[in-house]
């Protein structure tokens, strides 16, 4: 072959596209979707306690700074 076969050749155009990685990308993003909405359906069920006692702090006048 000469160079000019070979160089031809080599600065072909080839299409390389593959529709395997689309569906594969959509179904793993499928997945995680699925998996957060899970977790966060899971987490609001749960029933976390809630402090009963009110906090109070009282703050003494001498404390305070007037800014103008």
């Amino acid at each position: 072959m000469s160079y000019f076969e070979i160089n031809r050749e080599y600065m072909q155009f080839s299409k390389n596209t593959s529709t395997g990685t689309s569906k594969s990308f959509l179904i793993k993003t499928t997945l995680v979707l699925m998996v957060v909405i899970g977790v966060v359906i899971l987490l609001g069920k749960i029933d976390f306690p809630s402090p009963n006692k009110e906090i109070e702090k009282i703050i003494l006048n001498e404390k305070l700074k007037i800014v103008k």
